[in-house]
């Protein structure tokens, strides 16, 4: 006990003082586990927030060293960003406005229509930008027109409130709907979303999608907010998810419109026609690796699966690029032409 609080209680009535000695060692740790109760329940509930979404904390969080990688990364991304590029617009059908980072594949400059594009939703506090400079070299080479989404509330698209892919299906459409009408009605489309962009494509596996999109790669997806704001608190904070997760989704439906169950991608994955691809590293301790099991126990359509060991959140693809790409080129193989 701090040399205060011993002094304040030996200056009280003998009695009272008897009293609170006997009552303290039940009553400070019931304070100092509310607070962090409170504190919790508070980080939770406003996760959903744009002005919470950091990137520098999410990156910790997934407990990945990405300093090892970012030579390459580097390297990947300048090449990228040498290609022919521009920033175009949508309207959400909340009246957002919504922005994305257009590329040209390689010997597609000239064309006016491309026959494949793939459209890409990043991770949680991140943007198509930052998300995709690796996987993107992997596309544009193969002549893919590159779509490079900054997802509602993320990069330069608008939006006081995460969608946490439960809106951002929606959104999704409507960036298929783009895409149709720049290219033509004979392109053949990807989407491709890893963490939270995952679920993006993978909630949008359960909407009635245009016949143009042939395929979905989710990487590290997560089945609901609900399910890894669940984790979370357990992994992380050591607490329990009730009430928090209770009040955070009360929060949420009467701010952002949505409950933190409202959709959940192991559950639309019911309704898929269109081929899957997860990817998802056995050493994530952000998006448990169990997550993607149940997706794709779930999922209806034809489905594929490739789990990367020793790869932590987001890092299939730069622990094992080999087996990532020969994953792709597999799955891709047999649904574009």
């Amino acid at each position: 006990m701090p040399a205060r609080c011993r002094g304040v209680i030996e200056a009280l009535h003998p009695s009272t003082k008897k009293m609170l000695k006997r009552l303290l060692p039940i009553t400070l740790p019931m304070a100092i586990s509310g607070f962090f109760l409170r504190a919790a329940t508070m980080e939770v509930a406003s996760s959903g927030m744009r002005y919470n979404a950091k990137t520098e904390r999410t990156m910790k969080m997934s407990g990945v060293d990405w300093e090892q990688y970012f030579s390459k990364m580097k390297e990947c991304r300048e090449w990228m960003m040498e290609q022919p590029h521009e920033d175009v617009w949508i309207r959400s059908e909340d009246s957002l406005k919504l922005h994305g980072t257009y590329f040209r594949g390689s010997g597609n400059v000239e064309e006016k229509k491309c026959k494949k594009a793939v459209i890409c939703f990043h991770g949680y506090t991140s943007q198509g930008l930052a998300d995709y400079g690796s996987i993107s070299n992997y596309y544009l080479k193969r002549g893919y027109n590159v779509l490079l989404v900054d997802q509602r509330s993320h990069g330069q698209s608008e939006g006081k409130y995460i969608g946490f892919g439960c809106k951002d299906r929606y959104d999704a459409y409507r960036w298929i709907e783009w895409v149709i009408g720049q290219e033509g009605e004979n392109v053949q489309i990807l989407l491709h979303g890893n963490s939270m962009g995952g679920a993006t494509v993978l909630m949008a596996s359960g909407l009635d999608l245009p016949q143009q999109v042939k395929g979905i790669i989710a990487d590290c997806p997560f089945t609901s907010p609900k399910a890894v704001f669940t984790h979370v608190l357990h992994s992380m904070y050591h607490l329990p998810a009730f009430p928090i997760i209770q009040i955070a989704d009360a929060v949420n439906k009467k701010q952002a419109g949505y409950g933190l169950d409202e959709c959940n991608s192991a559950r639309e994955v019911r309704k898929a026609k269109v081929p899957v691809l997860l990817i998802h590293g056995d050493a994530d301790t952000f998006v448990p690796c169990s997550m993607s099991e149940e997706i794709y126990k779930n999922c209806k359509s034809p489905k594929q699966k490739l789990i990367i060991h020793g790869a932590g959140h987001c890092e299939s693809y730069y622990k094992d690029r080999e087996a990532y790409e020969g994953a792709m080129d597999s799955f891709i193989g047999g649904i574009i032409e």
